[in-house]
């Protein structure tokens, strides 16, 4: 059987060795921030979009810099679906507040990436491996 993509992309944002994180409603586990690309966008267009909608903060499109792509399985799907997760850093500008379907945001170290997706599992040991995270 084919395995299926769920195609994502997530911001990546460090601050004291720390990632942040969010927990949708209804959720127990942690994501880095992010979603899906709408019909027509491109990656930075799509990325903009959701973390302003997810964290009510406006990304500079000018320091979108690519860091990776990530595949793991899904969380809660099928064994034939994985998740393809393309990360981005970016500046930002705003005050990080939690919205939408976001119902916390949370600064994870390392050693609590077992509180996250099997995709950011991968994605916090590349991290660790680049000295971003403790």
């Amino acid at each position: 059987m084919a395995t299926l993509f769920i195609d994502k992309l997530a911001w990546i944002h460090i601050v004291d060795n720390k990632i942040l994180t969010t927990r949708s409603k209804g959720k127990g586990v942690y994501y880095i921030p992010g979603g899906k690309r709408d019909p027509g966008e491109n990656d930075p267009e799509a990325l903009i979009r959701e973390i302003q909608e997810e964290l009510s903060v406006s990304l500079h499109p000018q320091s979108i810099r690519y860091m990776g792509t990530f595949k793991a399985q899904a969380d809660g799907h099928k064994q034939e679906v994985e998740v393809k997760m393309t990360c981005y850093l970016a500046a930002y500008r705003g005050n990080l507040t939690a919205a939408s379907e976001i119902e916390e945001m949370r600064w994870l170290s390392y050693a609590e990436k077992g509180l996250t997706s099997q995709v950011d599992h991968m994605i916090f040991d590349w991290l660790k491996d680049q000295d971003l995270l403790t």
